[in-house]
């Protein structure tokens, strides 16, 4: 058994001398640091009554531990993988001290350890802190002299060994959370219905009159259609390309790597309170997947020229590493200052740079090659003019300011409520969302993402618009933009405080929203670049 010292914090010294377990990058990344607990533990073997250690506690620890009850502290141990949560006290509102106007404050000398075993396999473990063994701590003018006991209980069940991570699911699904995640998935499901509808009555219908009048031959209603006459301009080289191909490179790899995380949990290898797995699996993916993101950002760029693809591979490699190394720099900072178990050290941060210069970079490179040299020119249905077409003043309403808060707030209301379940998991320590249920709501977000790319693009083609490449990522990632918006909502409404939470909370959060924003601005150009290649092609087949 280990006690997590993350969870423990400062107490940890008020025990025997432990021995420190040796913790995996994901685990010093996660900032947790384990020790090995005192309790002596054995299958099968009951202890009703064991000593773990006796304590004097001077007034200063007294104090640190009355502040742990009244902030509701509690420890976290692992015992075969399995969490066990126990309260470090309690307050008594009904008890008050007679020298002092408040409650009393009463710290727990005894836990309870109730086992459930399947054959020879750990299936449930328990903690039970006993109400009735406990020390008065509201006063910290005199020592204490503290026994600390466990006992130990052990239960066979009829429960499989796959199935006992299935409890802890059931404590944090609670009914009225479990309509909620129906609700949301419903939601989701109805909005996606209205806007396939809209689009099938109004933009199918649009569109196939737009097509019909350019193979009726009259030349009447082919002036109604405006789109027709940006065939020279549609496909032109998007402005700023190495840019803009480093952006489709990370964007792709960062949906690859989001995809693979959710095969890995869905082939179980990563699951609830597998300490550091997440975060471990994210550094090695994320290297791993390197060299997609230089074969996208090279092949892409090498579509429209064929020297300076170098400057697109090392745009890739730094464009989203970059802003999150220094957000992650700040955030260590302050966690060094703050003396935390969430400070990276020295040996952690060596062996990162050591897997971004051995594994990521030459990947990088790798796929950069390969696209340079399996490269091809841009398949257009039509031919490029030599000078673009003027573009008209536009209105208020259809330049991107309000293209993105349109196409942001329909995708965003859209997976809500689902967002604030993965909030309450990430920042609550508890399993509120399910890997389906999060794959089944981020494909809606997907979807949403397509559909209205496709919906906008076409509206901005019909005003004599062809900058529409910058305008559909910067549209389709803007969901990612409300998400951001909502997670400062999400801590406001919560009762985390502190600057040092509150730094780490926004400093994690903006680097999830960026990847969002950059996964989610992908997937709108691909769709509308499909689009536009079908209906500039339909034009032309005509």
């Amino acid at each position: 058994m280990i006690w997590d010292a993350k969870a423990l914090g400062h107490f940890s010294n008020l025990a025997d001398p432990v021995v420190q377990k040796k913790a995996t990058l994901g685990e010093v990344l996660n900032g947790d640091r384990l020790n090995g607990a005192l309790h002596v533990i054995k299958f099968r073997e009951e202890k009703p009554w064991e000593t773990l250690c006796e304590k004097k506690l001077k007034g200063a620890e007294v104090s640190l531990f009355r502040d742990a009850v009244r902030n509701d502290f509690y420890f976290q141990l692992y015992w075969d993988d399995l969490p066990v949560w126990g309260f470090v006290g309690k307050i008594d509102e009904q008890s008050w001290s007679l020298d002092k106007q408040g409650p009393k404050y009463f710290l727990f000398t005894h836990i309870q350890f109730d086992v459930s075993f399947n054959g020879n396999q750990i299936v449930e473990v328990s903690a039970f802190s006993d109400p009735n063994h406990v020390v008065d701590i509201t006063d910290d003018d005199v020592e204490l002299n503290v026994k600390f006991t466990y006992s130990i209980f052990w239960n066979e069940t009829s429960v499989p060994y796959g199935d006992r991570m299935n409890k802890y699911s059931r404590a944090s699904l609670l009914p009225i959370s479990q309509r909620i995640h129906w609700f949301s998935f419903f939601n989701s499901i109805a909005i996606i219905v209205l806007l396939m509808g809209l689009l099938s009555l109004l933009f199918m219908r649009r569109l196939k009159n737009d097509l019909r009048k350019c193979s009726g031959g009259d030349e009447e209603d082919e002036k109604e259609v405006v789109w027709k006459y940006l065939h020279g301009d549609v496909f032109r080289c998007p402005q700023n390309l190495p840019l803009f191909s480093a952006v489709l490179g990370v964007g792709t790899q960062l949906l690859t790597m989001f995809c693979c995380l959710f095969l890995l949990a869905f082939l179980g290898i990563l699951y609830p309170y597998n300490r550091g797995s997440l975060f471990t699996s994210i550094i090695l993916i994320y290297s791993l997947t390197s060299a997609v993101s230089g074969y996208v950002s090279a092949s892409f760029h090498c579509q429209f020229a064929e020297i300076g693809w170098e400057r697109s591979v090392i745009l890739s490699g730094i464009l989203y590493l970059g802003p999150s190394f220094v957000i992650i720099s700040i955030l260590n900072i302050i966690a060094i200052s703050n003396g935390t178990t969430a400070a990276l050290p020295i040996g952690t941060i060596i062996v990162i740079l050591l897997i971004y210069v051995f594994i990521s970079l030459p990947l990088l490179v790798f796929g950069g090659i390969i696209g340079h040299r399996f490269r091809s020119e841009f398949q257009a249905p039509c031919a490029t003019k030599r000078n673009p077409r003027e573009i008209p003043p536009l209105a208020w309403f259809r330049k991107l300011p309000c293209q993105m808060f349109i196409s942001g707030l329909l995708s965003f209301s859209a997976v809500v409520l689902e967002l604030h379940h993965l909030y309450a998991s990430m920042w609550g320590f508890k399993i509120f969302t399910l890997p389906s249920i999060l794959f089944i709501t981020f494909i809606i977000l997907i979807i949403l993402t397509a559909i209205l790319s496709v919906g906008l693009t076409y509206i901005q083609l019909s005003v004599e618009d062809h900058q529409w490449w910058w305008r559909s990522v910067f549209s389709g990632g803007s969901a990612a933009i409300f998400m951001f918006g909502y997670c400062i909502y999400f801590y406001a409404r919560s009762n985390m405080n502190g600057f040092l939470q509150l730094c780490f909370f926004v400093g994690y959060n903006a680097c999830i929203c960026y990847a969002f924003f950059l996964m989610l601005g992908v997937i709108s150009f691909r769709v509308s670049l499909i689009f536009v290649r079908r209906i500039y092609d339909a034009v032309k087949s005509e």
